[in-house]
């Protein structure tokens, strides 16, 4: 059975995310513990709210270093929403914190005008297609290799994480005709701007990828 472990720092929705691992069989476990995590076989870092609060309850838990350590060890690791966010080097969202470092990049605001400069929608929230990025044509041999390019996803999001190289991104979707990245993957750690346990078949084609990693 694959064993996956959810990190549970305060701001998670974890019961979401858990049904939706063990729709595939997945053994869970949600822990809040730096052994659990440097025991872990595969981690997924979930959250919601903002990217200073997140990164605050992670090192209070004493949980940095270990995810750090798991990720440089290749230890598959899924980070969704605020938890992709935090996978980044740095956020600017009430002011600038830094990340987890594992993908270079910085989080910044979806600004609010579209590019012919009418007022936007900030946060956003609504179901938005995925497009392959970072020069790809499809998502074959990646996570998402499940969905097919212009399917939709769930986001809710103020702020977008946007990856330092375009090899890191792995998907884009549109907002206010800028192409804003939806999903980004540095070796085993792969990042969902998305919620794919809230996304229907797309979402769950894309934890299945996740899963036959390990």
């Amino acid at each position: 059975m694959k064993r996956v472990t959810v990190i549970n720092y305060g701001l998670s929705n974890l019961l979401s995310v858990r049904h939706a691992l063990e729709h595939f069989g997945a053994e869970v476990r949600i822990t809040n513990t730096p052994a659990d995590v440097l025991a872990a076989r595969a981690l997924v870092l979930p959250g919601v709210g903002a990217f200073r609060d997140g990164m605050d309850g992670l090192r209070r838990l004493g949980l940095v270093e270990p995810i750090r350590q798991q990720a440089a060890a290749g230890v598959p690791l899924l980070g969704i929403c605020l938890g992709m966010q935090m996978l980044f080097d740095e956020s600017e969202e009430f002011g600038l914190h830094a990340g987890l470092g594992l993908i270079p990049g910085r989080v910044v605001r979806i600004p609010e005008s579209d590019t012919d400069g009418v007022p936007q929608r900030v946060p956003h929230i609504s179901w938005a297609p995925l497009w392959p990025a970072g020069g790809r044509a499809d998502f074959a041999g990646t996570a998402l290799a499940g969905v097919t390019p212009g399917q939709e996803c769930y986001f809710i999001h103020s702020y977008e994480a946007r990856p330092r190289q375009d090899a890191f991104r792995l998907a884009d979707t549109r907002y206010g005709g800028r192409a804003v990245c939806a999903a980004a993957q540095r070796g085993s750690v792969l990042g969902t701007q998305f919620h794919p346990e809230k996304s229907g078949p797309v979402g769950l084609a894309i934890l299945e990828g996740f899963l036959k990693q390990l």
